[in-house]
C-alpha cells in the first residue's frame, strides 16, 4: 500500500498511527517532495469514485490564496488535473492507494471498511 502524505499534516499523522495500530504495512511518500503526477491523479480519481473537487485541499493556504473556490467551477477536468499536478499542497491528503482502492482524506470507519474488511 502507498500512503501519500505531508509530514506536517495532523490528519496524515493520525492515518499513519491508525495504519500502524492495525498492522497495515505501507510505503510513505511525501506529497510536497514527490508531487502526484497528472497520470497518477487521473488514475486515483477514477478508482476513488469521488468527485474531482474532493481531491483539493480546500483548507490549505495555497488553495485559498489562489481563490480556487471561485475558479474551479469554471475549469475543465483537464485543467483541474493539470493544476493539481503542479503542487502537492493543493492535493487533499492523506491518499491511500491499495490495489484498486483509493482513499482520499482520513475517515477511520471508511478506512476500516476498505482496508480491514470492516473488522
Amino acid at each position: 500500500m502507498l500512503l501519500v502524505c505531508y509530514p506536517r499534516c495532523g490528519t496524515c499523522k493520525k492515518a499513519q498511527k491508525w495504519l500502524e495500530d492495525n498492522n497495515i504495512a505501507y510505503d510513505y511518500r511525501d506529497i510536497k517532495l514527490d508531487n502526484p503526477t497528472r497520470d497518477e491523479l487521473v488514475r486515483w480519481h477514477a478508482a476513488s469514485g469521488l468527485p474531482l473537487k474532493k481531491f483539493f485541499n480546500t483548507s490549505g493556504m495555497l488553495y485559498k490564496s489562489m481563490q480556487l473556490k471561485d475558479k474551479i467551477p469554471g475549469m475543465t477536468e483537464d485543467e483541474i488535473f493539470d493544476l493539481l499536478s503542479t503542487d502537492g499542497l493543493l492535493v487533499k491528503r492523506p491518499i491511500a492507494i491499495a490495489g484498486d482502492t483509493v482513499l482520499v482524506g482520513f475517515k477511520e470507519k471508511e478506512w476500516e471498511d476498505a482496508l480491514c474488511g470492516g473488522k
